[in-house]
């Protein structure tokens, strides 16, 4: 699968966005090495410390559904800045990604922005820190 395709994914994901409070839609399309796509989206509450992001929504999906192997994940938001993971969905994604996941973020006009998950989390703290 291509990064368009998966970015595609991504928009189609961020249709089904649940984001009444910030009215601020992202989708994700996380990309597993045998090729098949988990899509999330935000979800917001209005208690808004259970709200959880697109990027977690994808990953914690694959993850009860077995899967430890990605290649990529592709970020989309109607913003006409790049929108890219928060803090917490880089650590999410680090602890069940790996640093070498290939991340694609968008911007409102589809421009895309490609990194590693180790440029976007320098200096990470990781499971090879616990398990020195």
């Amino acid at each position: 699968m291509n990064k368009n395709e998966l970015i595609n994914l991504a928009n189609e994901a961020k249709e089904k966005s649940y984001s009444p409070y910030s009215n601020f839609r992202v989708g994700a399309a996380l990309l597993t090495k045998d090729g098949k796509v988990y899509q999330g989206a935000n979800i917001e509450n209005a208690a808004y410390g259970a709200t959880i992001c697109a990027e977690r929504t994808a990953a914690f999906a694959a993850k009860l559904d077995g899967v430890d192997k990605y290649s990529a994940i592709a970020i989309t938001s109607d913003s006409e800045d790049f929108i890219s993971p928060c803090g917490s969905c880089r650590q999410v994604l680090l602890e069940l990604c790996g640093e070498e996941l290939d991340v694609h973020i968008t911007n409102g006009a589809g421009n895309v922005k490609s990194f590693k998950l180790k440029e976007l989390l320098p200096f990470s703290f990781g499971d090879k820190n616990l398990n020195g």
